[in-house]
Order: C-alpha cells, then sequence, then structure tokens
C-alpha cells in the first residue's frame, strides 16, 4: 500500500491571513506520512465582496508544499471542471475548512462532484453560523455539510451550533492548534527596536483584521478610562480595516487618545508578526462574539499573556487568572483586567503557565484525529 493521497481545498497562497496559514501549516504536518497537495483560487473572493487593500501575500510560496491554483469560488463551469479533476487525481481524504456561507456552494459541489466512494470528506470548522449574518447562510451552510463525513469544531459553540445541521454524523472537538510558523519569538528590547517604540513604556496589542464583531471600539473606550489613563498605557492597533474606518477615527478624536494608541493599520506581513506580538506586554481580545481565534494562538507561540472577553470559544483557549483575564464585553471591565495584569505584576506567573498550557495545542493531535475520524 502506498501513502495516502489527502487533497486540502481552500485558502493558501498566494492568498494571505489566516486561514491560508492554518491550511498550510496542516498540510506540513499531514504530509509527514501522506501524499499532500493544496488546490487554492484562481478567485477566492469577487473584490466587490472583499474588504481589504489586497488579497494577495507578499512573500514568496512555501517551499515544501505543492499548492495549485484552480477553483473559482463563483463559477459553477469551473467546479464542474475542478470536480472531475479531483476525481481523476482520486484522493483517499478531501479536508476542507469551512469559514462562511458564501463558500458553501462552491465547496459542497466540489465535494459531491470529486468525491469517489473510497473517498471520506472531513471539514475542520470555524464557523456553522457566521458571525455576520447574510441571506442564503442556511441554505448554503446545509448544502456544503451534507456531503461531508466527519467534522472537526474548533470551539464548543461551534460543535454545538453544527449539532443543529448534522446531529449524527462523526465530529470531535479539536481546539486552534498554535500558530507557530511566524518565526521563533526575539526579546521584547530586539522587537519595540524594530517597531521605533520607547523601551520603557508599557504596551498592549490588538492584532488582527478590524471587523465590528471583534470589539476595538470597545477597546478604545477602555483605553478612555482614568484607571488605563493613570498607569501610561498604550494601545498599538496592528492590522487592516475590513469595514469603514471612518467611526474608529472619529472615536479616537472624541476620546482625545491622543499618542496613547498606536495605528498600523496595514497588513503586517508574516515576517512582523513576531515584532508585534514580541514588543507588547498583553494582547487583548475584546470581541463582542466569537467562536475561536487564531489570534490566542499566535500569543501562545510568542508567550504572551491575554485579556479576553467572555464570548464563544475564548473562555476556553484563555483560562481565567491563569494565562490571562476574562472579562465582559464593556469598556469597563476590560480596563479593569487590563490595569489588574500590571498592578499585580503578572508577567513572570502568566509566562510559565503559558508554557505549560500550550503543549495541548498541538498540529499533530489535530492530523491524528482527522485520520481518526476517517475511519470510523
Amino acid at each position: 500500500m502506498g501513502k495516502k493521497r489527502i487533497l486540502l481545498l481552500g485558502p493558501a497562497w498566494p492568498y494571505r491571513g489566516g486561514l491560508a496559514a492554518y491550511n498550510e501549516r496542516l498540510a506540513e504536518e499531514l504530509q509527514k506520512d501522506a501524499e499532500v497537495e493544496i488546490w487554492t483560487f484562481t478567485v477566492q473572493y469577487p473584490k466587490f465582496l472583499f474588504p481589504g487593500k489586497s488579497q494577495y501575500a507578499t512573500e514568496p510560496a512555501p517551499a515544501n508544499l505543492r499548492i495549485h491554483r484552480r477553483i473559482n469560488s463563483i463559477n459553477p463551469l469551473n467546479w464542474l471542471r475542478v470536480g472531475r479533476m479531483i476525481r481523476k487525481w482520486n484522493p483517499d481524504m478531501i479536508v476542507t475548512k469551512y469559514w462562511l456561507p458564501l463558500m458553501g456552494p462552491c465547496l459542497g459541489s466540489l465535494l459531491r462532484l470529486g468525491k469517489r466512494k473510497h473517498t471520506k470528506a472531513v471539514s475542520i470548522l470555524d464557523n456553522v453560523v457566521p458571525h455576520e449574518k447574510r441571506p442564503g447562510d442556511v441554505a448554503f451552510t446545509k448544502y456544503f455539510l451534507k456531503p461531508v463525513d466527519a467534522f472537526i469544531a474548533m470551539s464548543q459553540s461551534v460543535l454545538d451550533d453544527l449539532r443543529q445541521f448534522e446531529p449524527q454524523k462523526p465530529a470531535s472537538l479539536i481546539p486552534h492548534p498554535i500558530y507557530d510558523n511566524y518565526g521563533t519569538p526575539v526579546s521584547k528590547q530586539q522587537a519595540r527596536e524594530a517597531l521605533k517604540l520607547e523601551q520603557d513604556k508599557r504596551y498592549i496589542l490588538f492584532f488582527g483584521f478590524i471587523r465590528q464583531y471583534k470589539g476595538l471600539d470597545l477597546l478604545l473606550q477602555a483605553m478612555a478610562e482614568q484607571e488605563v489613563k493613570d498607569q501610561d498605557i498604550r494601545l498599538i492597533v496592528a492590522g487592516e480595516f475590513y469595514e469603514d474606518a471612518t467611526p474608529y477615527q472619529q472615536l479616537l478624536e472624541k476620546l482625545n487618545l491622543g499618542d496613547k494608541v498606536l495605528m498600523h493599520t496595514d497588513f503586517i506581513p508574516n515576517d512582523a508578526v513576531k515584532n508585534y506580538f514580541c514588543a507588547a506586554d498583553l494582547v487583548v481580545q475584546p470581541y463582542k462574539s466569537a467562536t475561536q481565534s487564531g489570534i490566542s494562538q499566535i500569543a501562545y507561540h510568542f508567550d504572551k499573556p491575554m485579556v479576553v472577553t467572555r464570548v464563544g470559544g475564548l473562555v476556553e483557549m484563555v483560562p481565567d487568572n491563569v494565562v490571562g483575564f476574562q472579562c465582559e464585553p464593556i469598556p469597563a471591565d476590560i480596563a479593569a483586567a487590563i490595569t489588574r495584569y500590571y498592578k499585580e505584576n503578572r508577567e513572570a506567573d502568566m509566562i510559565a503557565a503559558l508554557r505549560i498550557e500550550k503543549q495541548q495545542y498541538s498540529w499533530h493531535r489535530l492530523a491524528a484525529e482527522i485520520h481518526r475520524l476517517t475511519t470510523v
């Protein structure tokens, strides 16, 4: 018997962002004992539906992965052609992430057209019920889920949502593995030098695409609380706006935050990610809703304590008063958690706890569960 053939369908280079990084890192793990290819998009999102400045990475292609651009997410004729190509390649397993109902018709069709009798389809679910609801969400999700044989949910809330649609099929809860593909940590001093930050200041970090549900407005209001001002804490906002920036700019002016907030709102390339995390004392995720977050897993990689709101899977990822603090998605509560971290001088003990806690979030565990589910 030769090696299993595994096909990953979804974002990968030359597309950028967390989904592409996830698929590429998973492919690296799976190809340790299987033949793996990633088939990604020629068209991922139509330009009018893409909220950022660019969909494309500036880094070269990963040298150790086989990535082919073949899928047009909005062209059914392409789905027919690519479906036939999948059947011809004859994979033993097809793995696809599911993060947006808009992708349901495309990915659901590729599974129907590409699967042979022996082919198992596994989906890794970022969301089943999306953060931002649109007409067609339920129909598109049902269409995608039907040809899938087994599921991996990355948080309990996603697993609960899945069971509303698919109560019987095999499914496991495997938290988001650690993002260990952004380089090795550097010292706080080195990182601050790279970002031209002052060495003796207190910096907290909001990282990632800026969307309404991520609660940056709550964090800005928290920065205006007197207890935060008294501790001379500064906020680094590192990530691209995926919506109108005007309300945030108006809030900055209204709250008179001045030099207390540093806005680095271009896309952060992979080789610069380490500087932002390593320069910060604390990573803050003030989300209004969430399933899970890859930001938490980057923070784990760089041994950075966190403040997270008590929404969705964030509470599962960040044990309260161990590797960070949980709080309500209210500016005063977020401010209290941030200032508590400094008042109680928690950096050393939380870093020690992070190094223990993150051992459970391995890519090997995820790959092993994917293989197990296809034999159930």
